[in-house]
């Protein structure tokens, strides 16, 4: 009797986590209410401006000679598990694709930013179609091909007058997204490792905020016309909102579902991942992904961004506390510049405010952002993503002109 009162007391613990199953009429109290963050004196235009400009300079600098952003140098027996060269194939893809994207949300109207853009379309379309899977376990190849498509739809938008161009950019687009299909897990979604390698088609377990990434891709493809398979975002979206506690934190992954008090699992944990998880499930028509839901989130970014900023550099992942690793930090931010855009235009200011008093300090001497050390694609990765973050935030005096999100084609 003792054994099945507890496992009751389990159940009614464990159910009420599962939004997808309940689909409440309303939200919950705790999704619209939380921390705070302390008034702050933002930025000027002009510092933003001038902190962007830094991070263009060192993208270029250290921009490869074949076009391509990062390199497999750098190694450390605390580097994670990458077998080469696929996974080294997929990270400088994937870290290619944001620095394209970063030089292009920057507007740096220079002709040395303009020959490295030039450059980086270049090996994008040659190599983007080669990236697969490393080996039957590591799927790193899907951030590769969720970025990749980012910055294909930019390029098509740049080179909108060249129909032969658009024509290869659109063949490309269409085969990462084959290939995000191919990659799928077999209950919807995406994760970047299936220890079950016996099976063809990926069989282990999708993580929240990987698929996410992929889902605002696809969104922005879609945008452009190509041809989306419903179905697969419909198994998405579900594999998100499994993992969605009514708070609007999320779950690390599947492997964890039942497990949601782990500290890995906690609303502090999930500042990194509730951006790019509500941005993806509002874009996709989940209407309980209010404005207030989104501010929240941001509110509490901003309150509790100790918490994912003492994790940033350490070099092992998870080693932080909440089990917090180094790369959800401007991971975090970039998807909360996205998440800024989606709010009214009244309230954006104050965000991208914060959101760049967040950032500028944390630029490095040499014009760099990172937050994790990984081979070496991690200054790439984080300069990139703080560029295009910061691209919205140069006119937080004036909340007309904001209405780009990073990633999307520059006016």
């Amino acid at each position: 009797m003792a054994r099945l009162l507890s496992y009751c007391v389990l159940c009614c613990v464990f159910v009420p986590l599962n939004v997808e199953a309940q689909q409440p009429d309303a939200l919950s109290p705790l999704a619209t209410s939380g921390p705070k963050p302390t008034p702050i004196t933002p930025p000027t235009s002009e510092e933003v401006q001038q902190a962007i400009l830094r991070g263009v300079d060192f993208l270029l600098e250290d921009q490869n000679d074949d076009g391509s952003w990062g390199t497999p140098q750098l190694t450390k027996e605390l580097n994670i598990y990458a077998p080469v060269p696929g996974a080294h194939q997929a990270f400088r893809a994937a870290v290619t694709a944001l620095c394209y994207s970063a030089l292009v949300d920057s507007q740096c109207d220079t002709p040395r930013s303009a020959e490295a853009i030039g450059r980086g379309k270049e090996w994008l379309l040659a190599n983007l179609p080669r990236v697969r899977r490393a080996t039957g376990d590591a799927l790193y190849n899907v951030w590769a091909h969720a970025y990749g498509i980012q910055a294909l739809v930019q390029m098509r938008a740049r080179h909108e007058s060249d129909h032969a161009l658009v024509a290869q950019i659109d063949t490309v687009i269409a085969q990462q997204i084959d290939l995000l299909e191919r990659y799928e897990l077999v209950d919807g979604g995406w994760g970047y490792y299936d220890y079950r390698v016996e099976s063809k088609r990926p069989s282990g377990y999708s993580s929240s905020f990987t698929t996410a990434t992929v889902l605002v891709a696809l969104v922005q493809a879609r945008g452009v016309g190509a041809s989306v398979p419903e179905p697969m975002i419909t198994r998405a979206t579900a594999a998100i909102r499994r993992l969605r506690k009514p708070d609007f934190s999320y779950i690390y992954g599947e492997s964890s579902l039942y497990r949601p008090l782990r500290p890995i699992n906690l609303p502090a944990s999930s500042l990194g991942r509730s951006q790019a998880c509500n941005l993806a499930l509002r874009l996709t028509g989940d209407k309980l992904v209010t404005d207030k839901v989104v501010k929240t989130w941001l509110d509490r970014l901003w309150a509790r961004n100790g918490f994912l900023s003492i994790g940033r550099k350490r070099p092992i992942p998870h080693e932080s506390f909440f089990m917090i690793s180094g790369y959800f930090y401007y991971y975090g931010h970039y998807y909360a510049a996205m998440c800024i855009g989606q709010l009214p235009a009244a309230d954006r200011a104050f965000h991208y405010g914060y959101l760049a008093h967040t950032l500028l300090p944390l630029q490095e001497k040499d014009g760099s952002w990172w937050d994790y050390p990984l081979y070496n694609y991690h200054q790439q990765y984080g300069t990139a993503m703080a560029i295009s973050a910061l691209s919205m935030c140069r006119n937080t005096e004036s909340t007309a002109e904001l209405t780009n999100a990073p990633g999307s084609p520059a006016p």
